[in-house]
């Protein structure tokens, strides 16, 4: 069967099964998501066909000339997952043929998993103990599982009620880091935007009256940056959580700055990092594509876990052996029935996300930060957006952040002029009131506010 080739399928040991297609599935509001984009090239090079649910139109995916298809379906992922079902079902009944299943968020991987026996009838996916990812994505739920099966983690507590909250404020140490307990709450009911880091008791205690009589939070123990290292996983497990292809890097960059979504990474051998992540995932029976964040505590010498990503990362392009494989094209062959080439990662290669490294860059050279075991020389680079034979996810993003760039240009020269003049609007600011009432967008041009995953 015919297809497009392009540089990077060139010359891989194996072929693909073209008779079977992939779907890429997310739900929620984030059209800017480059692992969507990396995904589809990824086997659309390898003639695979490729289909995407799109919030629209006129996304970066939607726009890629290895797409097949793609199925608007604007979703908040706050949705009955009854009639999330039903659209996954209509779609596969307009695709009309057995397709993998490629899940982006942890809303998606968590519904495909409780939801398989409906699923399997149209869709190719990894068989796992149908309550795991959704365990795996809780902060709560993670945690547990790594002092039942004795994987380093953060010091955590999870607080029931204001007065636990209270109570633990007299007691901690501070800094201390609170995120959403659950990620399915990210949407609906947030009590935080994402890893918040909190500098003091009294701190704690006013964001913490806004978290209702039942705070969905958990509050962790900080690693300090000057003590850790961020690393990086990226697997793919068969039916037995054996590796198909296991990866290992370090996170150089991130938006938000040491929070958020890998920037700029690169790809470094680290055997024990692979062996720890090979060993958790064999001892809770995980199968499919995983996404860890892991931070090395130079204090005690030991690698945390700290989030486990039930799905493929948006930076898993960063990741490809010497036989050309990556995690989406094992997970690909594996359900179709081929071998999965073995070859070694292509150590010092990086990856670059373009429109939030350069911000992400700027925020840690304030900072002093750097990393370790960054090469002295990239072998080479991996841009999430650009490709030279598929540009039009490249212009699309660039498009699309013309608005909100503008706006936050706006709001950051407001910001500067309150800052210098000490007015507002032209007023003298009120007493009590900061210089720069107004506080700088969060994010820079092209970013949603919704942040994809830290191993995003």
């Amino acid at each position: 069967m015919g297809g497009p080739v392009a540089r990077s399928a060139v010359g891989v040991p194996f072929r693909a099964d073209r008779d079977v297609p992939a779907l890429i599935v997310k739900f929620g509001n984030y059209p800017l998501h480059h692992g969507g984009v990396g995904a589809i090239r990824s086997l659309g090079r390898l003639g695979v066909p490729m289909y995407a649910i799109t919030e629209d139109a006129y996304t970066p995916a939607a726009s890629s000339r290895y797409l097949t298809r793609a199925f608007v379906w604007p979703t908040r992922g706050t949705e009955k997952a009854d009639r999330l079902v039903e659209g996954l079902l209509r779609i596969g009944r307009r695709i009309g043929r057995p397709t993998v299943l490629v899940p982006t968020d942890e809303e998606a991987a968590v519904l495909i998993a409780e939801h398989q026996d409906a699923l399997g009838d149209r869709f190719l996916f990894p068989r796992v103990a149908p309550g795991l990812p959704r365990r795996l994505a809780s902060k709560q739920g993670l945690h547990e599982l790594c002092v039942e099966h004795g994987v380093p983690s953060p010091a955590a507590v999870f607080p029931q009620s204001y007065d636990d909250i209270v109570a633990f404020a007299a007691r901690a140490r501070f800094p201390v880091v609170a995120k959403n307990r659950e990620a399915f709450l990210r949407r609906s009911n947030p009590a935080v935007n994402g890893t918040t880091r909190i500098a003091t008791p009294e701190g704690l205690l006013a964001l913490a009256r806004d978290w209702g009589e039942r705070p969905g939070v958990i509050l962790q123990e900080y690693l300090p940056r000057e003590e850790a290292e961020d690393w990086i996983v990226h697997a793919c497990f068969d039916q037995d959580a054996n590796p198909l292809a296991m990866f290992t890097g370090v996170k150089v960059r991130s938006w938000p700055p040491h929070a958020g979504m890998t920037a700029h990474a690169y790809v470094v051998d680290n055997p024990e990092l692979a062996d720890l992540a090979a060993r958790f995932v064999k001892r809770i029976g995980y199968t499919g594509i995983v996404d860890l964040d892991l931070r090395f505590d130079r204090r005690d010498g030991r690698y945390k876990l700290l989030d486990f990503n039930p799905r493929m990362g948006a930076q898993f392009r960063l990741f490809e052996n010497t036989s050309g494989v990556d995690v989406v094209r094992a997970l690909h062959l594996h359900l179709t029935g081929r071998p999965v080439p073995a070859g070694e990662q292509r150590a010092g290669h990086r990856f670059v996300v373009e429109n939030v490294d350069l911000p992400a860059l700027l925020a840690y050279r304030r900072s002093g930060r750097t990393a370790p075991h960054v090469p002295a020389r990239a072998s080479g680079t991996e841009l999430a957006w650009f490709a030279g034979d598929d540009p039009m996810p490249f212009l699309t993003m660039l498009a699309r952040s013309v608005r909100p760039g503008a706006k936050h240009l706006y709001q950051l020269w407001r910001t500067h002029r309150r800052s210098s003049t000490g007015t507002r609007g032209g007023r003298p600011a009120a007493p009590g009131t900061p210089h720069g009432g107004a506080r700088p967008a969060a994010f820079p041009p092209g970013v949603p506010k919704r942040p994809v995953g830290k191993g995003s």
